[in-house]
């Protein structure tokens, strides 16, 4: 295309933008009114974040959405934050902020290019149609003359998708990899024909265990859209603060957070809950994405044998093979989802370091660490649970 005159700004509200504008940048699939590949980028989540306290003022996560524009039209934009700390994020960086520290540096703040405590791949430099290359050169560009101009020590955008990881290298970004598990769904029939896919041992732990699960002494319900009641969020909210609390002290999302979600984002959401004695006593929440299931929290309040597998794994599953949905992202790390089915997956990050010395560092450091990742998946997958060969068991 030819020569396009940008203009980059920030803003540190989305109040700046219209929702039209944004999401003809960050969602252009669902413009035929079906659902965008996540909702994570949208405007809905992100002024959700920001209108609940979620982000904002004493969070760590300070919004400065960049924007892109071309003779007055948004072609670009970027949820960018000011980080006074590496919580919320899933690809990790502390050891990079302690090192750069005790070497007399100051790594906080920083900025991130992200869906807040949001570990799903999706893009991150949300172009228009047509301006992808433009777009994102001017996001990348603007971003690190922002952050050098004031003295900001780094810049990362984290889970992005692997196009934009090949382009951000081109732009002069650092390109990190990492894993996490994913389930595929290649068009299985119902849950047994799942089944039918495993080795037998593994095959039979899953059925013990959802057994297990299901003699808990009540149900399990799907929630989504108007089914969807005010108080389903005041026990999702109890399990959230209860995970929360023996996760890492402090839950991200404050509670108004899921009262805007359900006013402006329930056809988004799956709620799974276990109810006994009409209760809830445990759940699961997911959004659903145009091909994708993605889990996201979970908590209960009763402790039960695998009802946590159930809730978060199989029942999502089960929802993905009866919607047609290509695979479930069952959040960040845990190897055990390996034996449910959950397989690695690659996911990918780009870094701007300012410094040059410390930057050369972390560029030896990833070098170091794709190797181990790649080995690392590649013996993960092979040990899966799934049959080796078509007529013969691998047990």
């Amino acid at each position: 295309m030819t020569e396009t005159q940008v203009e980059i700004e920030i803003v540190q509200s989305l109040g700046a933008v219209t929702p039209a504008e944004w999401d003809a940048c960050a969602c252009p699939e669902a413009e035929d009114g079906g659902r965008p590949g996540d909702p994570f980028t949208t405007y809905r989540f992100l002024k959700a974040l920001e209108d609940s306290g979620s982000v904002g003022r004493g969070s760590g996560w300070a919004p400065h959405y960049l924007l892109a524009r071309a003779q007055g039209r948004l072609i670009a934009c970027a949820p960018l934050y000011l980080k006074s700390h590496s919580q919320g994020e899933y690809i990790f960086d502390h050891s990079w902020a302690h090192a750069y520290e005790r070497a007399g540096g100051r790594y906080y703040p920083k900025f991130q290019i992200a869906a807040p405590f949001t570990p799903v791949t999706g893009r991150r430099f949300l172009t228009l149609p047509g301006f992808e290359e433009t777009g994102m050169s001017a996001l990348v560009q603007g971003a690190v003359e922002i952050a050098a101009k004031n003295g900001i020590s780094s810049l990362h955008a984290t889970f992005c998708t692997g196009p934009e990881a090949e382009m951000g290298e081109k732009l002069g970004l650092m390109h990190r990899i990492g894993s996490q598990y994913h389930w595929e769904n290649p068009g299985y029939r119902d849950f047994d024909a799942f089944l039918a896919a495993l080795n037998s041992r593994k095959r039979k732990t899953i059925r013990k265990e959802r057994q297990r699960a299901q003699a808990f002494g009540g149900e399990i319900v799907h929630l989504t859209g108007d089914t969807i009641r005010p108080a389903h969020w005041d026990a999702f909210w109890a399990f959230y603060q209860d995970t929360g609390a023996r996760k890492w002290g402090h839950p991200y999302l404050t509670r108004q957070f899921f009262d805007i979600v359900h006013e402006t984002m329930r056809d988004d959401v799956l709620l799974v809950l276990a109810m006994r004695g009409g209760q809830p006593v445990a759940g699961a929440l997911n959004f659903i994405g145009r091909t994708a299931l993605f889990g996201r929290y979970w908590g209960c309040i009763e402790d039960h044998p695998c009802l946590h597998f159930e809730c978060c794994y199989y029942q999502a599953m089960d929802y993905a093979i009866a919607h047609g949905l290509e695979r479930v992202e069952a959040g960040a790390q845990g190897e055990h989802k390996i034996a449910r089915g959950y397989l690695p997956r690659r996911t990918h990050s780009l870094h701007w370091i300012a410094d040059p010395g410390f930057a050369r560092a972390v560029a030896q450091f990833l070098r170091a660490e794709r190797g181990a990742v790649d080995e690392e998946v590649e013996i993960l997958t092979d040990y899966g649970p799934f049959r080796k060969t078509e007529g013969r068991e691998t047990e």
